[in-house]
């Protein structure tokens, strides 16, 4: 299966460890991933993909926001309406079960099908997490 990983970090540097780790995982189980990072991509991409993995971090330890990217992103590409998708975030702070609800609102709104959502702790989670996904 053909996955893209949708990685908006809350600042802008290079893609981290978690979602390296995440991608690992579902590569061990078989499919073909891309990691997409929404600071320096459009969205133009995401229809070609039969699966989207959208991971982000709260903006800050005491807000559940995310990044205005990931709506973005998502808007940007058309047709991802019923594509079948996760929500992740990474634990950051007191709000990640806020952050997650937002994120997963983001993705409804775009007529996404959310079938799997979490929060990821460190690596070797995300690795674990990322060997369930299509499975």
């Amino acid at each position: 299966m053909r996955i893209a990983i949708v990685s908006a970090p809350a600042a802008r540097r290079e893609i981290p460890d978690y979602i390296s780790a995440l991608a690992k995982g579902m590569q061990s189980m078989g499919h073909r991933v891309d990691i997409i990072n929404a600071w320096t991509e459009d969205g133009m991409r995401l229809p070609g993909y039969e699966y989207i993995a959208v991971v982000s971090e709260p903006q800050s330890i005491f807000s559940g926001r995310i990044s205005e990217k990931i709506t973005k992103i998502l808007g940007a590409g058309s047709s991802l309406v019923g594509k079948k998708s996760a929500a992740f975030i990474k634990k950051a702070g007191f709000c990640s079960n806020r952050a997650l609800a937002n994120l997963m609102k983001a993705m409804e709104k775009e007529g996404m099908y959310i079938n799997w959502s979490d929060i990821l702790f460190n690596p070797p989670h995300a690795e674990a997490m990322g060997k369930y996904i299509g499975a």
